[in-house]
């Protein structure tokens, strides 16, 4: 399908514009439209150039801060999630693999206890730091094993979130804000965090989008060295990439499941394995779907609001155990 990079284009503007539509309070199109633009023309000219819109601060201080922070977040992990199968040579593989969620948890925990106006840069310091105990403990003899390096991933996965268990039970009244936080939410959005993964997702898709013919070739594994790719030095920077891409998107809104993995097997049904056109499309497939399972978790229990990781978990479950299925017989692309 040639035409489907345009085509997510075209959806992605839609779906976005659907997130700032649907709320709590009824809004016409017009009134979307006239704000986006008002805020726009305030941010260039530094000014207010006309009477502010009615709706105004409802739609650019709330939902349009909300609805490009889950865009970007699904974007970021499905090119994570790329990254991720490339690393891996495993098409089951997410972004949170190599325990950027433990550590992430750990860092959100301590941080509701003992600091809670610094509960984002605690999570990302503690995934960034959790990243390289992993890589730390599965280097061996300067090189990283892929089995070693997911082995590594998953036991620091298991301890961490037993201490994060223990750190909830410390938190006596609390402690719903830390499950809150662990399912995932965007209630907090704002533009630091919009910006803050603006610059994550466009660093780490730069990078993966430049890189896709080495990513091809990582999937061979070893015997990407005779194609002359230092495949243990690559790895390196690819580890780097899922991290900070990951670790930003877990500090804004939490840990969400299931959408590194999701965005890039519907991009592999629609545009094949080449990474050329993959890393792209499952990119923004992942900004639609997260976008949208946003706008479920606001609208499906109103005037209650779910996590969105609750909405992806029920989307992902059902779709890992058919890829699952699917692998079991061999008809996964990798």
């Amino acid at each position: 399908m040639r035409k489907l990079l345009p085509i997510l284009l075209a959806l992605s503007v839609v779906v976005m514009f659907l997130g700032v539509y649907v709320g709590s309070v009824e809004l016409s199109p017009s009134d979307v439209t006239d704000s986006i633009v008002y805020g726009i023309k305030r941010a260039l000219l530094g000014e207010s150039p006309a009477e502010k819109p009615k709706y105004f601060i409802i739609i650019w201080e709330f939902r349009l801060p909300r609805v490009l922070l889950a865009y970007l977040v699904g974007l970021s992990l499905a090119s994570a999630g790329v990254a991720s199968q490339a690393l891996f040579k495993n098409p089951m593989a997410d972004p949170y693999i190599i325990g950027i969620s433990g550590g992430a948890s750990i860092g959100a925990a301590l941080g509701l206890i003992y600091f809670p106006n610094h509960v984002s840069l605690l999570s990302f310091a503690f995934a960034i730091l959790s990243v390289y105990v992993v890589y730390t403990v599965a280097k061996v003899d300067g090189r990283i094993p892929v089995d070693t390096l997911l082995l590594s991933g998953v036991a620091f996965g298991f301890m961490a979130n037993a201490v994060t268990s223990y750190l909830v039970l410390t938190l006596g009244p609390r402690a719903h804000l830390t499950y809150m936080w662990l399912m995932g939410s965007f209630n907090g959005a704002d533009w630091e965090k919009v910006r803050n993964v603006f610059l994550a997702s466009l660093f780490g898709l730069s990078f993966l989008i430049w890189k896709w013919k080495e990513l091809n070739v990582l999937l061979l594994g070893e015997e990407g060295v005779a194609l002359g790719l230092d495949v243990d030095t690559f790895r390196k920077f690819v580890v780097v990439v899922i991290a900070i891409m990951s670790a930003v998107s877990v500090a804004s809104a939490g840990i969400i499941g299931f959408v590194g993995l999701i965005g890039p097997h519907i991009a592999r049904i629609l545009v094949g394995p080449n990474h050329k056109r993959l890393t792209l499309n499952a990119a923004l497939i992942g900004g639609i779907l997260m976008v949208l399972a946003d706008l479920l978790a606001r609208t499906i229990s109103r005037p209650t609001e779910i996590p969105v990781g609750i909405v992806t978990a029920m989307m992902g479950g059902p779709f890992f155990l058919y890829l699952l299925r699917k692998h079991k017989r061999g008809e996964v692309l990798t």
